[in-house]
């Protein structure tokens, strides 16, 4: 069984990576936002909770969280694995976790930890561009249009969003070198981590992905 979290800093190709490793051995790609949404959506009563911070701009506590992501994992399509994208991003939700895993027979198996130099996470946020059409992603060195500034799906205008940018990119970092970055530590003395490097090219990253889950 394939229980999964996926770490690693902004602009790593978590979400890429999250998407060929879901669809390869079929388990579904849970991440944070995604949950709330379905549970929002569905007008689970933690979900309804949930939507009460939300929509005031407010934190969803970690009791809330906790409990939307037992209720994700008891779902039948979990049966056979899941990966994690974007939970735990703290110790103590690391922890909750471990209980749920025990409490529902479905225990984090592997994490995996994308690691990339924080230039080059600069230069791919930075780079990044984004139609404001249709939303396909490209970047100004590793993935350029075929004419500048245009998509070349739709026509659409590429665009950078007010995010990507150098100096927000280094506060997100902070950010995750203070709270998650403990996590690392916390699930190698378990024993679960694979660090991988997500400098390679996407394929062979995925073949060495592959090769850390059949540990």
């Amino acid at each position: 069984m394939k229980n999964i979290i996926l770490m690693g800093p902004p602009g790593a190709g978590k979400g890429t990576n999250a998407k060929r490793i879901a669809a390869y051995y079929k388990i579904p790609h849970i991440s944070t936002g995604d949950m709330f949404r379905e549970a929002i959506k569905n007008k689970t009563p933690l979900g309804e909770l949930a939507n009460n911070y939300i929509s005031k701009g407010l934190l969803v506590p970690d009791d809330v969280t906790i409990g939307l992501v037992k209720e994700r994992l008891s779902k039948d399509d979990c049966a056979n694995g899941y990966l994690l994208d974007g939970f735990p991003r703290t110790i103590e939700q690391a922890k909750a976790l471990g209980e749920i895993g025990n409490e529902i027979s479905r225990p984090v198996s592997h994490v995996l930890n994308i690691v990339v130099p924080e230039e080059i996470l600069i230069d791919r946020i930075s780079g990044r561009r984004v139609c404001r059409k249709c939303g396909a992603p490209y970047h100004i060195t590793n993935l350029k249009p075929k004419v500048e500034g245009i998509c070349d799906l739709c026509g659409g205008e590429l665009y950078q969003r007010k995010d990507d940018n150098e100096e927000t990119l280094k506060e997100r970092l902070n950010e995750y070198h203070k709270s998650t970055e403990p996590l690392i530590e916390f699930y190698s003395k378990l024993g679960l981590v694979k660090d991988l490097d997500g400098t390679l090219d996407l394929d062979i990253l995925f073949t060495k992905i592959r090769t850390a889950l059949e540990d």
